[in-house]
């Protein structure tokens, strides 16, 4: 058990992959087209760019992309009859509805036989929740050839997922052709990437941990900049003394995943965090419970050594990749155990994951008290401002979800995340930029082209997000389960919101439908 979840975590080899059922073919009745005229009539807008909302208007699509957009009429009024095109090959009624830019999510990995077996339902959950494209860090662990093999079958409309990039560790990918082994030397590193990048693999996921010392990572950023190839690095603790995030971002790195790095590189008084004696990094318990520790042995916020970091950050470029959902069970253990979401939609072999045990990475609430929780508030308070600060000095954030542990279940926790952009201080609008716009610039950054998704603009790729409720005045709305308000007229509950279509290359894809053979899938595996 400990060998299979290492390798979706960590990148070590494993044969959990070729364990996993096959992805099934796209079903056309959860997700037809693309068509030859595609039109959505009468929405309201959100551009993905920051913009205030627009409409009504109409949205014509043809060939996956779209083609026009024109008014509907005036807000207010009734809108205009017989608007063109005549005759669509295909027609959504979206009026009262919103549209918005399909979602990317940065951080991205499929599950393992431990979790659940047809990695469609990962696949159905992300679209469910609006996630057009991915990126997969890795997406199944070293197994690169099934990673590439997803890749082209989404591109091909073949399968039902998300856009697939996909990004893979030094050293792994032996199934799709890497004969080398492992990285152990700055030239090895060099020829893994000049080989990943023949092979079609689009960047690269650092660990800061094991084979991957200083000298090796800052010569695989190198060659990847030269060869068009992305990096994002998870800056453990193992090496975090003599690589830091002040030191990743000058070494040109991409992107900073999770919050590992950042507090290292504003210590006060010290080079190394604080730990007691006994500490011991691969007792999960002790390493996510230290972690949080932290927050008091830095540099306060708004003192001349926090802004002096963000400042070195932010003229190298890197981005920050938050994933603030992934640890938020640390400050709210029992919230996230009873998420309304898990009775229907997650897996059994998934909550099994979850519950504490020592061989499950992730699963480490042994004896999670309420001083834990008081620590990891604590941390959550100035990482959330640090973020949001980061922003606010001209620095990209993007929305990534690493879905598939800690009581996070695929889609669902990419909205959470969604939500805790806003209680870090994001207006909804600066959320739905980082969730959209920003990702995409980020995918296609690398290999110096502007991105043509991530707005709902001429000319682009149609991925559209397509919902009834105003997901500015309520990100809620967006997760599966909607959201439940009172009725006034009736005095009773009722249930509102849930994305309708997620439209990926001009493939519109049901959501309502889609989310009853999860429900379906789930009653059936636990004997329903």
């Amino acid at each position: 058990m400990k060998a299979i979840i290492a390798a979706i975590a960590f990148g070590i080899a494993s044969a959990a992959s070729a364990q996993m059922l096959p992805t099934p073919a796209r079903d056309p009745a959860l997700a037809a087209g693309p068509y030859e005229t595609l039109v959505i009539r009468g929405a309201t807008i959100i551009t993905g760019n920051g913009g205030p909302p627009q409409g009504p208007a109409d949205i014509i699509i043809s060939g996956g992309r779209i083609t026009d957009i024109r008014s509907a009429g005036t807000p207010g009024l009734a809108m205009a009859t017989g608007r063109p095109p005549a005759n669509p090959t295909c027609e959504i009624d979206a009026t009262g509805m919103y549209v918005l830019p399909g979602f990317v999510d940065m951080h991205g990995h499929q599950g393992d036989p431990a979790k659940m077996r047809d990695p469609s339902y990962a696949y159905r959950l992300w679209l469910a929740h609006g996630v057009t494209t991915l990126r997969g860090v890795p997406l199944y662990g070293n197994d690169a050839a099934r990673a590439l093999d997803d890749k082209r079958r989404s591109a091909a409309g073949q399968i039902m997922a998300p856009r697939i990039h996909v990004y893979q560790t030094l050293g792994s990918g032996a199934s799709a052709g890497w004969k080398g082994g492992r990285v152990l030397t700055p030239e090895k590193a060099r020829e893994w990437v000049r080989w990943a990048a023949s092979a079609g693999i689009d960047g690269i996921k650092f660990f800061n941990r094991g084979d991957e010392t200083p000298a090796i990572v800052r010569a695989a950023i190198d060659e990847a900049k030269k060869l068009g190839l992305g990096t994002v690095a998870h800056l453990s603790q193992p090496n975090i003394a003599e690589f830091n995030g002040r030191d990743a971002a000058a070494a040109g790195l991409g992107t900073i995943t999770h919050f590992y790095g950042h507090f290292e590189s504003m210590l006060d008084g010290r080079r190394v965090q604080d730990t007691p004696a006994d500490y011991n990094f691969n007792d999960e318990q002790m390493r996510f419970g230290g972690i949080a520790e932290i927050w008091d042995q830095i540099h306060p916020p708004g003192s001349p050594a926090w802004v002096d970091y963000l400042k070195a950050q932010k003229a190298t470029g890197v981005v920050f990749d938050p994933t603030f959902n992934i640890y938020s069970a640390s400050r709210d253990l029992m919230r996230a155990q009873r998420a309304e979401w898990h009775d229907r939609y997650t897996l059994p072999s998934l909550t099994r994951f979850f519950l504490s045990n020592r061989d499950n990475h992730g699963s480490y609430f042994f004896d999670w008290t309420s001083e834990r929780e008081f620590e990891w508030r604590k941390f959550y308070g100035r990482y959330m401002q640090l973020v949001n600060d980061y922003k606010n000095m001209g620095g990209r954030v993007t929305t990534g979800s690493d879905p598939g542990f800690i009581w996070q279940t695929w889609g669902f926790g990419y909205i959470l995340e969604l939500e805790l952009l806003r209680e870090a201080g994001f207006a909804p609008l600066e959320v739905i930029q980082a969730a959209t716009i920003n990702g995409a610039t980020t995918l296609e950054e690398p290999k110096g082209r502007e991105p043509d998704y991530g707005l709902v603009r001429v000319g682009l790729r149609a991925d559209l997000v397509i919902t009834p409720e105003n997901p500015l005045a309520n990100l809620k709305t967006l997760y599966g389960t909607g959201f439940e308000k009172l009725d006034e007229a009736t005095q009773t509950q009722k249930r509102v919101g849930g994305i309708r279509w997620t439209i990926r290359d001009g493939i519109v894809h049901d959501v309502p439908a889609i989310l009853k053979t999860v429900e379906a899938d789930v009653a059936a595996a636990k004997g329903q």
